[in-house]
C-alpha cells in the first residue's frame, strides 16, 4: 500500500538554547487511504503534527510529501491553494460563518475557488442531504444544534472532494451521544468520498471510530496500532 501523505523526520522547535521547546522531535508518519486517530495528552505535539501535515505551518525541519509535492518547499500562497482544493478541515467549534445559511457555509470553499454560486450550493446541498440535513439548508448556525452545525462543517470539508480531511477534536464541544453520532457520520462520509481522515483527539471513544491510532508523547510517536472500529451503535467490531 502506498502512502498518500508522508512525514519524514518532522521537527518543530520554539525558542533557542536552553529554553527551546521541542513540539515535534523527529516524527515519521505515513498516512494511507484510511481513518487515522492521533492521540496523546495535552502538549504531546498532536495538534502541531496535524498543522504540519496540513500545511498550516512549516516545520523547523523535515518534510511532508503530498502527491509528489513537498509542502515544506511550497510558498504560503501555494499551500493556501492546496488547503482549499486538496484538504478538508473540521474544527472543534465548527467555525461556521454566523451570517450565512447552512448551504452557503458548506459551499464556501467552492465559491472561494471560483465555482459559480448555483453549482456550489447545489453540490453543498447534496452533501447536507447525505448528512441528514435536508430541509435545513437555509438555517443559519444560530438556528442549528451543535451536532447539526458539525454536520454542516463536515459537508464543507467534503464539498471540494479532498484527498484528506483533517479533524481537530471534532466532538470536543458536543455531548457524548451527539459526539458519537458526528464521528460515525464523519468516518462514513469521508470513506464514501474516497478521502483519508486524520483525527486529533484525546478521547479513546473518538479514536475507536478510526481503523488506526497513533499515540504521541513528548513530540514523538510512541505507539502505532490498528484498532477495532466502532459500529454505528457505539459497540466495537
Amino acid at each position: 500500500m502506498t502512502a498518500i501523505l508522508a512525514a519524514h523526520d518532522l521537527r518543530m522547535t520554539y525558542g533557542d538554547g536552553a529554553v527551546a521547546a521541542h513540539a515535534l522531535a523527529g516524527v515519521d508518519l505515513d498516512v494511507y487511504a484510511e481513518s487515522l486517530a492521533v492521540m496523546g495528552p495535552s502538549g504531546s505535539g498532536k495538534t502541531t503534527l496535524l498543522h504540519c501535515l496540513a500545511g498550516i505551518v512549516a516545520p523547523t525541519s523535515g518534510s511532508v510529501s503530498w502527491r509528489g509535492q513537498d509542502l515544506t518547499q511550497l510558498s504560503d500562497a501555494k499551500r493556501t491553494v492546496l488547503r482549499r482544493t486538496d484538504f478538508g478541515f473540521v474544527f472543534q467549534s465548527g467555525q461556521l460563518l454566523p451570517e450565512l445559511p447552512a448551504v452557503e457555509n458548506a459551499a464556501l470553499p467552492l465559491m472561494l475557488a471560483g465555482v459559480d454560486r448555483r453549482t456550489a450550493t447545489e453540490r453543498a446541498a447534496r452533501w447536507l442531504a447525505h448528512l441528514g440535513l435536508a430541509g435545513l439548508e437555509q438555517r443559519r448556525p444560530g438556528e442549528l444544534s451543535g451536532g447539526q452545525g458539525q454536520r454542516v462543517a463536515i459537508a464543507r470539508a467534503l464539498v471540494t472532494e479532498p484527498g484528506v480531511v483533517f479533524a481537530d477534536e471534532p466532538t470536543g464541544a458536543l455531548d457524548a451521544t451527539t459526539g458519537q453520532e458526528v464521528m460515525g457520520l464523519l468516518v462514513s462520509a469521508t470513506s464514501a468520498a474516497g478521502a483519508a481522515l486524520v483525527v486529533v483527539t484525546h478521547d479513546p471513544g473518538v479514536a475507536a471510530w478510526c481503523g488506526r491510532a497513533v499515540t504521541m508523547g513528548d513530540g514523538r510517536l510512541v505507539d502505532d496500532r490498528r484498532t477495532p472500529v466502532a459500529a454505528p451503535d457505539g459497540a466495537l467490531r
